[in-house]
């Protein structure tokens, strides 16, 4: 059974300052957890060591097979929590998410507004 996902902007609360939403309300019965990830590949190898846009891109397949094992994708997808080590990859991290996140959350594009 599928959760049902509401992802909106109240009025209130005015426009995000950032790439999310304000509110997601989500009505499940089965809750998933995955552990943090690193830019190990199926054979224990790192990827991308030294270059920060692989080892992300790996990190991101790796939360997608995580996902996919489980019968779910990236729509179920409720909270999603990033560390990084540096902090000086923050700006790397955000021109990661900028063009990655519409791919992994092509609906988060459709924001609901409610009163």
């Amino acid at each position: 059974m599928a959760a049902d996902i509401s992802i909106y902007n109240p009025d209130e609360l005015g426009p995000p300052m950032g790439q999310y939403t304000h509110v997601t309300r989500v009505k499940a019965s089965e809750f998933l957890f995955i552990a943090g990830m690193l830019s190990g590949d199926a054979k224990g190898n790192i990827i991308g060591a030294g270059d920060f846009d692989k080892q992300t891109t790996q990190v991101f397949r790796n939360i997608e097979a995580a996902l996919r094992s489980a019968g779910a994708g990236w729509g179920n997808v409720v909270q999603f929590t990033t560390y990084l080590v540096n902090s000086q990859d923050i700006p790397k991290f955000m021109e990661f998410r900028l063009r990655e996140f519409p791919t992994c959350f092509p609906t988060a594009n459709i924001l609901r507004t409610r009163s």
